[in-house]
């Protein structure tokens, strides 16, 4: 399966978009479209490792008890059990490619979905 991520790629004006690029039995990728003001609020995964790599932009990741500035060409790495999320205090759009393996059973949970900032 060949994925051009620039043809997935959709800002949504009210939140975070999570754009799913491909699922297999082992592995989920995602793209994040993350405007300026934008977040996923910290969360954790019990049995599920997450790779952040950031396509475009810079944002504020939070990974347990510390924050970390990540750019384009950084990952971030988020094992499972460890609360991470991620703001865009920048005043650049975030492309981030996401990893998440293995996959989460029913997609995306409704504490994993970003919002604008409050």
């Amino acid at each position: 399966m060949k994925i051009r991520i620039e043809d997935h790629v959709n800002f949504d004006g009210a939140r975070m978009a999570k754009v799913a690029l491909a699922t297999t039995a082992r592995a989920q990728l995602d793209l994040y479209c993350v405007a300026p003001g934008q977040y996923q609020k910290p969360h954790t995964h019990g049995d599920q490792d997450k790779i952040y790599y950031v396509l475009e932009g810079t944002g504020r990741f939070s990974l347990g008890d510390k924050e970390e500035r990540v750019a384009a060409g950084e990952a971030l790495v988020a094992q499972a059990g460890v609360e991470h999320g991620l703001f865009n205090d920048g005043a650049d759009p975030l492309l981030i490619l996401v990893v998440v393996t293995p996959p989460p059973p029913h997609g995306a949970s409704s504490h994993e979905k970003g919002g604008a900032k409050p």
